[in-house]
C-alpha cells in the first residue's frame, strides 16, 4: 500500500481509518460559548434574583453586586483558562487538584461532585423546568407534585439520552436553547430600555438608601449572586473534546462570561423599571410578573422561554457532569465502568447514565434546595483550592507550557474571595447541617484508602464481573490512551 496516497498497489482505495476509541474533538468555539452561556443562564435570573436584593438592602448595591459577581466570575474563569490550556485533560477541577495537590483532594472533589453536587443540581434544574412546563395546564392552581416530578424525570431521561447519542447532537441542542434564552433576555432588556426612556426611574433615585452593612449580609448577597453565575467553569470539564483548546478555551470564556454579566445587570435594571423593591421581593417568579405587567397580551412567552432556558441549562449540566465521572473513573478514583465510552458514538455513556440515575433519586425528596444550599459552600471551597493550586504550580511546575498566563494577583484574589464566601454564611448563621456536609465530604476517605490507595483484592474480584456485565449491556469499551 502507498502510505502517502492511502491506496493499495492495485489502485483500489483503502478503507477509511477508524477513529480512536476516545472522546473526539467535536466542540467548536460557538458550541463552547453556548455551553458557558447556556449553563450559566438557567432559571435563576428569571425566577428569583430577589435574594441578592434581600441581602444587599437596596437597588443600588444590588446592581453593583450583580456587576461585581460578573467581574469575579470572569477573573475565576481566566484562572481556569490558564489551567485548562496548561493541563489539557477533561474533568475541570479534578485534573487541576490532582496535579497541584495530589490524589486525595482530587478524589474528594470527584466524590462530592459526582455523588451530590452535579446530580442534585440537575434535579433542581429539571424540577424548575417541570414546574413551568406544567403550570399552563393547571390554570389557577399549583400543579400536582406527582406531575411535576414525573415531568422532571422525563426531562432527565431526555437530556441523558441526547448526550449519550451524540456529542454533536448535544451541542446542537445547547446552541438552540442558548439562542432561545438570549432572545427572551433581549426582549426583557429592550422593554426595560423603553420604560426608562419613558421616565420610569423612580426606583433609581436614592438607590443606595437602606444598604446593608453587615459582614454576613453582604457575603450572602454575593453568595446568591455568584450562585446565579455558577457554570463559568463548565468548558474546562470538556477540554479534551474542544477543537483547538489553546485558542477556543480562553476566547469562549472572554466572550461568554462578559455577555452573561451584561445580560444579568440589564435584566435586573429592567425589573426595577416596573417593580418596586417590595413587589420584587414578594414575586414568586420575577420575570413572569414583569411579563404580566409589560408584555400583555403576549406575556405567555416569558414562561415558555423559561422552560426553554431550564431545559438548555439541564442539557449543559448533564454534558459536563458526565465528564467529571469519566475522568475520575479513568484515574481509578471511581468504578472503572464510568471511564468506558461508546465505540459507535464516542460518548461517555456509563458516566452520563450514572449522573442521570442519581438525579432521578434526588427528585424524590420533598425539598432538595436546602441540600444544595448547604453543599454550595463545598463548591467554593474547591474553587479556592483550584486557584491555590494554580499559584502552587507557578513554583512547582515552571516547566509546564502556559499558552495563557494570568497575573498571580488574580488567583490570589480568588483564594481570598472563596475563603470569604465559604466562611461568611457559616459565621453569619452557623448551622449543624454544614458539619453534616463536611462529614459527607470527608467520609469519602473511608472508600479512598481501601479501594483506591490500598486496592484491596476482594473489591477487584467483586467489581470485575459487574464491570464485564455492564460493559456488555451498554456496549462500551475502555478508552484508548492518547499519544
Amino acid at each position: 500500500m502507498d502510505e502517502k496516497t492511502g491506496q493499495s498497489q492495485n489502485g483500489a482505495a483503502s478503507p477509511k481509518k477508524e477513529k480512536a476509541t476516545m472522546l473526539q474533538k467535536d466542540v467548536g468555539l460557538l458550541s463552547g460559548i453556548s455551553l458557558i452561556v447556556g449553563t450559566m443562564i438557567g432559571s435563576g435570573i428569571f425566577i428569583s434574583p430577589k435574594s441578592v436584593l434581600l441581602y444587599s438592602g437596596a437597588v443600588g448595591p444590588c446592581l453593583c453586586i450583580w456587576a461585581a459577581c460578573g467581574v469575579l466570575a470572569t477573573l475565576g474563569a481566566l484562572c481556569y483558562a490558564e489551567l485548562g490550556t496548561m493541563i489539557t485533560k477533561s474533568g475541570g477541577e479534578y485534573a487541576y487538584l490532582k496535579e497541584g495537590f495530589g490524589p486525595i483532594p482530587a478524589y474528594l472533589f470527584s466524590w462530592t461532585t459526582v455523588m451530590v453536587l452535579k446530580p442534585s443540581s440537575l434535579a433542581i434544574i429539571t424540577l424548575s423546568f417541570a414546574e413551568y412546563a406544567s403550570t399552563p395546564f393547571y390554570s389557577g392552581c399549583i400543579p400536582p407534585v406527582v406531575v411535576v416530578k414525573c415531568l422532571s424525570a422525563a426531562a432527565i431521561f431526555t437530556v441523558v439520552s441526547v448526550n449519550c447519542l451524540s456529542v454533536k447532537l448535544a451541542s446542537y441542542v445547547q446552541n438552540f436553547f442558548t439562542l432561545a434564552k438570549l432572545l427572551i433576555i433581549f426582549i426583557i432588556v429592550m422593554a426595560g430600555v423603553v420604560l426608562l426612556a419613558q421616565g420610569r426611574t423612580e426606583n433609581f433615585s436614592n438607590s443606595f438608601e437602606g444598604t446593608a452593612t453587615s459582614f454576613g449580609a453582604i457575603g450572602l448577597a454575593f453568595y446568591n449572586g455568584l450562585w446565579a453565575y455558577d457554570g463559568w467553569n463548565q468548558l474546562n470539564f470538556i477540554t479534551e473534546e474542544l477543537k483547538n483548546p489553546y485558542r477556543n478555551l480562553p476566547l469562549a470564556i472572554l466572550i461568554g462570561i462578559p455577555l452573561v454579566s451584561v445580560c444579568y445587570v440589564m435584566v435586573n435594571v429592567a425589573y426595577f423599571t416596573v417593580m418596586t423593591t417590595t413587589e420584587l421581593l414578594l414575586s414568586p417568579a420575577v420575570a413572569v410578573t414583569f411579563g404580566d405587567q409589560v408584555l400583555h397580551p403576549v406575556s405567555w412567552i416569558v414562561p415558555l422561554f423559561v422552560v426553554f432556558s431550564t431545559f438548555g441549562s439541564a442539557n449543559g449540566s448533564c454534558f459536563t457532569a458526565g465528564r467529571i465521572a469519566y475522568a475520575a473513573g479513568r484515574e481509578g478514583h471511581m468504578v472503572e465502568i464510568l471511564s468506558y465510552i461508546s465505540p459507535k458514538r464516542y460518548t461517555p455513556s456509563p458516566a452520563l447514565i450514572f449522573n442521570g440515575f442519581l438525579a432521578l433519586i434526588y427528585i424524590i425528596p420533598a425539598d432538595i434546595n436546602s441540600l444544595i444550599n448547604y453543599f454550595s459552600f463545598a463548591q467554593w471551597t474547591f474553587y479556592g483550592l483550584t486557584a491555590l493550586a494554580l499559584i502552587i504550580m507557578r513554583f512547582t511546575g515552571k516547566e509546564l507550557h502556559r499558552p495563557v498566563k494570568v497575573p498571580i494577583v488574580i488567583p490570589a484574589l480568588m483564594v481570598l474571595v472563596s475563603a470569604y464566601l465559604v466562611l461568611a454564611p457559616i459565621i453569619d448563621k452557623p448551622e449543624v447541617e454544614y458539619l453534616y456536609c463536611a462529614g459527607f465530604i470527608f467520609s469519602g476517605l473511608l472508600l479512598y484508602f481501601p479501594l483506591v490507595h490500598w486496592k484491596v483484592s476482594w473489591s477487584r474480584k467483586f467489581m470485575r464481573p459487574v464491570t464485564v456485565y455492564l460493559q456488555l449491556l451498554m456496549e462500551v469499551v475502555p478508552p484508548e490512551k492518547s499519544e
